[in-house]
């Protein structure tokens, strides 16, 4: 599924769209003129039979036929006609045959991800109408953690930082060790609230001293700053050089930020649940092993349904990489459970079935390593642990 050659055929078709528009609105423009210069001539002319205004309405007539916007619109329709044709071919591929049909699933496991997914959302009555509906009486454990944490959020886009404010405080320690500084971005938005609403600065001030002077020390001092700089101008930011701290953007940071701490330190899950994770990573994953499957169908080299690794490597994105990956650098395998890396005492890592194969399975005490000249023993290689 190359989604690049989309894009292209997207964006030629808003290209041509703009020149369309803007060529037709310089030639209405200019038409608008012709009638009016025509009309101006007609109301200033003697009347019939003195002047013939036949002349002047051929010029007009003249003037719409040359300036029709065939080139234009045919340039637009070509356009529009292949965009559908490139949809069709690039997402109406048959997936089928990614299909792994001897895979078993927990069936209660894949709907309890679902109805995670739909309460993180912020879903809730339909997770519950799912639930119900595929007669799973058991509710899904995160659920009231999820209403908590809309709560929360739903306070904050009606600008109220009280139950925000309350949550960090009783997290505190848990945020300081996941080094977040969400803590410092609520205070920060409310001491701007203080500053616009109050009378003078110095209710901001204290609130300040109380709240946010223990992130002096931190890498907030130069956000500290500039709240304090900010309260020369406290009635009126807006219009100062520190306009850019009433952004809505800081707000939407900060709800960001706190829907990610919540589901880290509350429910010990990423930000991202594990439905949007697997459709996400399988959507970049998913044109590799359709292109390998085309490639191979007609040689038939590998059942597809019976290999244990993927028979092609499948590069995704830094985010979905939860966990190192070693491969052996001699027999260019992956480790695993049955194949751990062992480190060696010169510091290089091989498979345990390499060390093996190079020891002869263990007759020879010691070998060379084949990467640098020392001699290797075998009762000091260790395994590693990622």
């Amino acid at each position: 599924m190359e989604l690049k050659s989309i894009k292209d055929a997207f964006d030629r078709v808003v290209n041509k769209q703009k020149l369309s528009y803007t060529k037709t609105h310089e030639i209405i423009q200019m038409l608008s003129q012709e009638l009016d210069k025509a009309l101006s001539i007609l109301q200033e002319a003697p009347p019939p039979p003195q002047f013939d205004h036949r002349s002047i309405l051929a010029d007009v007539k003249k003037t719409f036929v040359e300036n029709q916007l065939e080139v234009t619109e045919k340039e637009l329709n070509v356009a529009l006609t292949k965009y559908p044709k490139v949809l069709e071919k690039q997402l109406n591929s048959d997936i089928s045959k990614a299909y792994r049909h001897n895979v078993e699933f927990d069936t209660h496991v894949v709907n309890q991800i679902i109805a995670n997914f739909l309460y993180r959302q912020g879903m809730f009555d339909i997770g519950d109408c799912f639930l119900a509906e595929i007669g799973d009486e058991s509710e899904c454990s995160t659920r009231h953690s999820f209403v908590e944490m809309h709560q929360i959020v739903d306070a904050m886009e009606k600008r109220d930082l009280k139950p925000a404010l309350n949550w960090a405080a009783s997290n505190s320690d848990k945020l300081k060790q996941a080094r977040s500084d969400l803590e410092m971005k609520l205070h920060s938005l409310r001491f701007l609230e203080i500053a616009k609403e109050s009378q003078n600065s110095q209710a901001a001030i204290n609130y300040a001293r109380k709240h946010i002077a223990g992130y002096a020390d931190s890498s907030s001092l130069y956000e500290i700053q500039k709240l304090f700089c900010s309260l020369l101008w406290s009635k009126n930011i807006e219009h100062s050089p520190y306009s850019e701290l009433l952004s809505p953007s800081r707000w939407n940071n900060a709800a960001r930020e706190l829907t990610r701490q919540y589901c880290n330190l509350l429910l010990g899950e990423p930000s991202e649940g594990a439905l949007s994770t697997t459709v996400t990573a399988g959507t970049q994953a998913l044109p590799v092993l359709l292109k390998y499957m085309n490639v191979t169908a007609s040689k038939k080299k590998v059942d597809w349904q019976s290999v244990e690794q993927l028979p092609v490597a499948v590069e995704l994105s830094e985010e979905f990489q939860f966990h190192s990956v070693f491969v052996c650098p001699v027999s260019k395998e992956q480790a695993s459970d049955e194949n751990p890396p062992m480190m060696m005492s010169c510091g290089h890592v091989l498979c345990k079935q390499t060390i093996n194969k190079m020891s002869k399975n263990g007759a020879k005490s010691s070998f060379k390593c084949p990467y640098c000249p020392t001699d290797v023993d075998i009762s000091r290689c260790r395994q590693l642990h990622f």
